[in-house]
């Protein structure tokens, strides 16, 4: 087990890498304007060639590159461009915003759908039409519509919850609630019924395999059956299928958060990316990928531990 999580740790260390560089040559590419963008258009020639000069946007793209890492491997990812804030403590401030609303969604998905997929897989009939229409639906409404559906019926219709998020450094838990209370259901709707498809799926395939005719024929109750066979068996597929839906939320929630002007990562990105602000930038993606690292890691771990020839594969 040890070595299969090494394995699976030195992989994604490769895939930052990769990543990181590629996104730096990118915004190198781009970065043509970012001082006359931050002193103005009134910016003479001259402050705006010893601003590149004090930014180092007048060294070679392998220099800058490797200054950033080094300083990255140090802890420093740098000060923004335009507001002078450390890179650090500005995703520290709204890195939990986005991760309480991921979270709480996708715990949230993973029990709804887990019963539905079971009760589709073992009951059919209408329940299993029912999940299946809704994975239809759940699949054709953008997240963005359902979330904008909410906001006009719930907030400005009914003032049930506010309109905008109300989350400030040091708000209570209340304002925490009635904030994220509304992109949590956008969310659990748009994602439930799909992923319920998944494991109704995979439960439906593990209930026709010979074992469970065998665990039948020695008297075992459909129950005992589902609950402790089936459901260990059926695991990696829904496993699989929520860590992907984790990792598509890391998109998602960028234009939720827009919707409901939370002031999480989504927002923090969509900001420095339109003023270019390289070293933000570089700070929301390198923790996207370390987020998207560490999921891929507990899965892996959690089917290595369910299912012991993954490990070898």
């Amino acid at each position: 087990m040890l070595t299969f999580t090494l394995r699976r740790i030195a992989s994604g260390v490769g895939l930052l890498i990769v990543i990181s560089a590629l996104a730096y040559t990118l915004l190198f590419f781009s970065s043509s304007s970012i001082a006359r963008n931050i002193l103005g258009d009134q910016a003479t020639p001259e402050q705006i060639a010893l601003k590149e000069a004090e930014l180092g946007l007048d060294q070679p793209l392998l220099v800058r590159y490797l200054g950033w890492v080094g300083s990255a491997l140090q802890g420093d990812l740098g000060r923004s461009w335009f507001n002078g804030e450390p890179v650090t403590e500005t995703i520290q401030s709204r890195l939990p915003v986005t991760l309480v609303l991921m979270i709480v969604s996708i715990v949230l998905v993973a029990v709804i759908a887990a019963v539905l997929g079971v009760l589709a897989a073992v009951r059919r009939g209408w329940v299993d039409q029912t999940v299946q229409v809704g994975a239809v639906i759940g699949d054709a409404i953008p997240g963005f519509v359902l979330a904008i559906f909410l906001v006009t019926i719930f907030a400005v219709n009914l003032g049930w919850f506010p309109a905008v998020a109300t989350i400030r450094p040091g708000a209570g838990a209340e304002a925490w609630i009635v904030s994220l209370t509304l992109p949590v259901i956008a969310i659990v709707v748009n994602y439930v019924t799909s992923s319920a498809q998944q494991i109704r799926s995979a439960v439906i395939k593990e209930l026709e395999k010979d074992y469970v005719r065998t665990l039948r024929s020695r008297g075992l109750s459909e129950r005992e059956i589902v609950l402790r066979n089936v459901l260990r068996s059926a695991a990696p597929a829904g496993l699989t299928v929520l860590s992907l839906q984790f990792i598509g939320l890391l998109g998602g929630v960028i234009i939720l958060e827009q919707v409901f002007a939370i002031p999480g990562i989504g927002a923090l990105a969509v900001n420095a990316t339109v003023l270019s602000d390289i070293p933000l930038v570089m700070g929301v993606v390198i923790i996207t990928v370390v987020i998207v690292m560490i999921v891929n890691l507990l899965v892996d771990i959690a089917q290595g531990a369910l299912n012991p020839k993954v490990r070898l594969s």
